[in-house]
């Protein structure tokens, strides 16, 4: 039985064909309307999401399957002091597999290790969100082709932010993919993806406070929001929240091509004035995430393939 708690728990092969996998899925959805029929999937999600949470559903529930679960901790036997351990014990008596949320770091792993299904990691404190990641993969896999040199710039909230994370930690095993990292002081990426993951594996990158300077060389833009419910101080947040906008002025500086992402939800870091422009892709990954997880839920359940 295999479990998903990170981006990299996936070989590149197995990466390859899950891609593969969702690329054809996303071409002939019908195709697969029928393969988790009788199929249980369980949504524990002790933080609040729309998102995500819904994209799990989307996605069981286009492959026949069905769909049960909590959506806060209030709603859940936590609130009665449940552990996560225990949790998982009796949620697979009940489902075929799990996607968990959760604000504490390390949870998904705990879950696993008590586990009779498989347990996906749908967002752990400010850790992982690995299928995310495979959202971001698919998205720049459609749109620009290959993942070799490419300039990616990640932008906003690179300290607390697990979708830059994972996605640095993703796309360090590809060719000549060079990273902007750009933020304020305060929000810089942590230590051990600097130095544990780029720097350790002379990976090309630098570090930037102003978006005008770097947007020019970039092939893709990812923006972040600054999250709140990572702030112990509520000044500090709103100092902080309102660093970088992106708006038409500074997409005039940007190549013809390059494309925007955003794993949403967005506060004011984008205005809406982007929307439409052809490079904004951050709907796109939307849609392409409902695609990667079915992929991934037919690839952890096993699923025969229809032909």
């Amino acid at each position: 039985m295999k479990h998903l708690l990170s981006p990299l728990d996936l070989s590149g092969e197995e990466l390859d064909r899950l891609l593969t996998l969702a690329s054809d899925i996303a071409v002939c959805p019908g195709r697969y309307s029928e393969c988790c029929k009788g199929r249980k999937l369980a949504t524990l999600f002790y933080e609040p999401s729309t998102r995500t949470r819904l994209s799990f559903e989307a996605a069981m529930l286009n492959l026949g399957g069905s769909v049960l679960g909590f959506s806060s901790a209030d709603s859940s036997s936590a609130s009665k002091g449940e552990s996560v351990a225990d949790t998982i014990r009796v949620i697979s008596c009940y489902a075929d597999i799990c996607a968990m949320r959760h604000p504490k770091e390390g949870a998904p792993l705990v879950a696993s290790l008590n586990s009779s299904i498989p347990v996906i990691n749908a967002g752990d404190g400010g850790h992982q969100h690995p299928t995310q990641t495979l959202t971001d993969l698919m998205t720049i896999k459609e749109l620009k082709g290959s993942f070799d040199d490419l300039t990616i710039g990640l932008c906003g909230d690179l300290k607390f932010g697990r979708t830059v994370h994972s996605l640095i930690e993703s796309l360090v095993r590809y060719k000549n993919v060079r990273f902007v990292l750009i933020s304020p002081n305060e929000l810089r990426v942590p230590g051990y993806i600097r130095d544990d993951v780029l720097k350790a594996g002379g990976h090309e990158f630098c570090e930037v406070e102003k978006l005008e300077d770097a947007i020019p060389d970039l092939d893709i833009l990812y923006m972040t929001r600054v999250q709140r419910e990572r702030f112990f101080n509520e000044e500090e947040y709103m100092r902080m929240k309102g660093f970088y906008i992106l708006d038409n002025a500074k997409m005039e500086l940007a190549k013809k091509d390059m494309i925007v992402l955003h794993p949403l939800p967005r506060v004011n870091e984008i205005s809406v004035e982007v929307d439409k422009d052809p490079r904004a892709a951050y709907f796109k990954q939307v849609q392409f995430g409902v695609y990667v997880r079915m992929a991934l839920i037919l690839t952890l359940l096993e699923v025969e393939l229809p032909c």
